[in-house]
């Protein structure tokens, strides 16, 4: 197989974009690095592409390899022929190389191997020629045996046949057949397995869809019912239509002494042998695709929570709500630094609304709070009443955003959290937690396992190694395409940088609080396990402000330098002109990009990265997603109203649907039919994570806590 071919064709890419790629992975190049400093090579293939080049790349090395592994292991049976070893070179899946190395695997004593060892095979051969002139029970006589346990002709029949279903069940055409029979024809079924016993999963406990039309969403939703003991499930393949193709391919002559006897065998191998491994297969494929189809969602929706744009330059004060054990508060100035730490009571059972009120008016007086970040937790109602009404008895303007507090808890009984923190309890870090993922979401963030964030369905029943290492390829992504300010940035933002693994990480934090600041980005080969390689990976995503070379507060990579400055010069400018926060209009005075291009020595994509960096040093990408919505009123659900139009923050996307939060501490479902006039596939081909949207409510459940919007209006 030729693999850059199969990228090529598969990603619809060019043969040169997908050799250059697969070359520039296997010197140890970073997806990110490839994509912001190789586009010249790639073609300007973008994160997204690479990764699923990459991971395609994987699989199709390893179905290579695996190849390998089944050819000499027939060989080694002395039972490779020509053809079957081209059969094995020119599959395209796993499945396909294992059905064809089926009938020389190594297998656990089986019916048909005890009728070998009986001495049976010749039998079997003979019935299925088909040419027997006599009735096969006759045939069978002549293989009785008492010294091989052969019994009587019964016995010696029964194990022909068992050689026989055996042999049909391990070809690789037939079971190619039935699979794609059952996947086309077939049908997902599930049934309760108590009907009287309510749970979430009622809409499945009489249900049947075929197996080619369930979506994602419903095929884990049933894995999860059926895990809990609550539905059976089963797939009911078409199984007269697979019997009949069997037989016809089996009984090639209509012989009366043979045709019932392979009849019989046809329905035994099919039942026995076939339908519960292609059942298991069909369940498992569909498992496979709703799972990679669900890690994709979330990991659109990772993304778009990590791109949140910050709220920068404000003392926030980061609350999180609770009842018995009080509110943890935490100020946090506009660098992040945690100024104050308190506990008020003022929900229940202690109801200490008035004294909590009055610390709450001394916090803001005293560290001039500008912002509240609330938790959506328990209690967070009852905490919202409470700031709503006491940002009408005070004269400072002051906003409050709830914040989605999902993986607040995980970090702060960490181990990192405690390093960062020791002198805080739980509730504290968590209360910092929620005030800095509003100042800077993707710094707090990357200190959460992406899986506990909370912006996806069914994770926890997902392959967790597949979804960790999608989860932490969009981290990574994130945090490159932001960049990182090297002087700031925390150990656990460090180790998703280009590069950088987490011993790197801790090294550079120690060597900034042993030798004070970085002046400049060639400091970093001064770290401890950080070499060339790792520099070259690291060095473009590293920012230093105020630093020695002003081009070390951009994203031009010093490889680049040269260029960077040679254009400057050609153009009339000078290296303090960067300092004044860019050079506007640059681009322009470059003109054509392709001869300068030429005159520099650098590609003409390289260039216009460079120049457009030059013209607005280190842009932060964020800048351009929605902002959060600031509030100083609640609503309560009790409020709502069919017909109302409110703005809402998109919480979370799914398969069927987004959820809105708009402002009740409930999210409302936009059904994926409710989002646009047109037919479209999936929600996220019309929203996001954090995008603000208009919406409708359609109608409001009380008792079942169900809002249900629409973006139709």
């Amino acid at each position: 197989m030729d693999i850059i071919k199969t990228l090529q064709t598969e990603l619809n890419i060019k043969y040169s974009q997908a050799e250059a790629a697969v070359k520039l992975i296997d010197e140890g190049n970073t997806i990110p690095f490839i994509a912001r400093y190789r586009k010249e090579a790639t073609g300007a293939l973008n994160d997204e592409v690479l990764r699923a080049l990459d991971e395609r790349l994987k699989y199709l090395r390893g179905l290579e390899e695996k190849k390998e592994q089944v050819i000499a292991s027939i060989r080694d049976q002395e039972k490779l022929t020509p053809e079957l070893e081209e059969q094995i070179r020119s599959a395209a899946t796993l499945v396909a190389v294992d059905d064809l190395y089926r009938p020389y695997r190594p297998k656990r004593r089986t019916r048909a191997m005890i009728a070998r060892e009986k001495g049976l095979e010749p039998l079997a051969d003979l019935i299925l020629l088909q040419r027997l002139e006599e009735p096969a029970e006759k045939a069978a006589e002549a293989f009785v045996s008492e010294e091989k346990g052969v019994a009587d002709e019964k016995e010696a029949l029964a194990g022909a046949m068992d050689i026989l279903a055996e042999r049909i069940s391990d070809n690789a055409q037939y079971r190619t057949y039935i699979r794609r029979a059952t996947g086309d024809q077939g049908t997902i079924q599930s049934s309760a397995k108590n009907p009287d016993e309510k749970s979430v999963y009622e809409h499945y406990y009489q249900y049947e869809e075929p197996v080619r039309k369930c979506a994602g969403h419903r095929v884990l939703a049933l894995n999860r019912g059926e895990a809990e003991k609550y539905l059976t499930v089963k797939i009911l393949a078409p199984e007269e239509v697979i019997l009949r193709y069997l037989e016809k391919q089996v009984i090639i002559r209509d012989n009366p002494n043979t045709a019932p006897v392979l009849r019989a065998v046809v329905e035994d191998s099919y039942k026995r042998l076939i339908a519960p491994a292609i059942e298991r297969e069909i369940r498992g494929s569909l498992t496979e695709k709703a799972e990679d189809g669900a890690i994709k969602v979330f990991g659109k929706n990772l993304e778009q929570l990590l791109m949140q744009p910050p709220i920068a330059g404000q003392t926030v004060l980061g609350w999180d709500p609770a009842f018995r054990t009080g509110c943890k508060l935490a100020v946090v100035d506009g660098t992040g630094k945690v100024l104050d730490t308190v506990v008020i009571y003022p929900t229940a059972p202690q109801n200490r609304v008035e004294e909590s009120k009055e610390t709450l008016k001394k916090l803001i007086c005293k560290y001039h709070i500008t912002l509240i970040s609330l938790g959506n937790g328990t209690a967070s109602r009852e905490s919202e009443q409470i700031i709503v009404e006491l940002l009408k008895e005070i004269p400072e303007p002051v906003q409050y955003v709830i914040v989605n507090e999902a993986g607040a808890s995980v970090y702060s009984a960490s181990k990192l959290a405690t390093e960062e923190f020791p002198q805080f309890d739980v509730g504290q870090r968590s209360a910092v937690s929620i005030a800095r993922r509003l100042q800077d979401p993707l710094a707090e963030l990357v200190k959460i396992d992406p899986r506990s964030i909370g912006v996806g369905q069914y994770q926890h029943d997902m392959n967790q190694k597949h979804l960790s290492e999608t989860l932490q390829g969009v981290v990574e992504d994130c945090v490159n395409k932001v960049g990182v300010d090297l002087n700031t940035a925390s150990a656990s933002l460090l180790e998703y940088v280009s590069g950088v693994n987490k011993t790197i990480a801790r090294n550079i934090v120690a060597y900034r609080e042993e030798n004070g600041a970085f002046t400049s980005r060639k400091q970093l080969l001064k770290v401890a396990k950080l070499g060339p390689k790792a520099f070259e990976q690291c060095a473009g995503f590293l920012r230093i402000q105020g630093g020695s070379n002003p081009l070390d507060g951009t994203s031009v990579h010093p490889e680049s330098y040269g260029a960077a400055e040679a254009l400057l010069k050609k153009l009339g400018y000078e290296m303090k002109d960067l300092t004044r926060g860019g050079i506007p209009g640059l681009g322009r005075k470059a003109g054509d990009c392709r001869k300068l291009a030429e005159q520099l020595g650098v590609g003409e994509i390289t260039l216009k990265d460079i120049v457009g960096e030059l013209e607005k040093p280190a842009r932060d990408p964020r800048d351009e997603m929605p902002k959060p919505i600031l509030r100083t009123d609640v609503l309560e659900m009790k409020d709502l109203k069919p017909g109302m139009i409110l703005k809402g923050t998109v919480r979370n996307v799914i398969d069927f649907g987004a959820f809105v939060d708009i402002g009740v501490h409930q999210d409302g479902l936009v059904h994926v039919s409710q989002m646009t006039e047109r037919y479209i596939k999936h929600p996220l081909e019309a929203v996001s994570v954090g995008d603000i949207v208009e919406v409708k409510v359609l109608s409001v459940d009380l008792e079942k806590k169900r809002i249900s919007l629409t973006m139709k209006l």
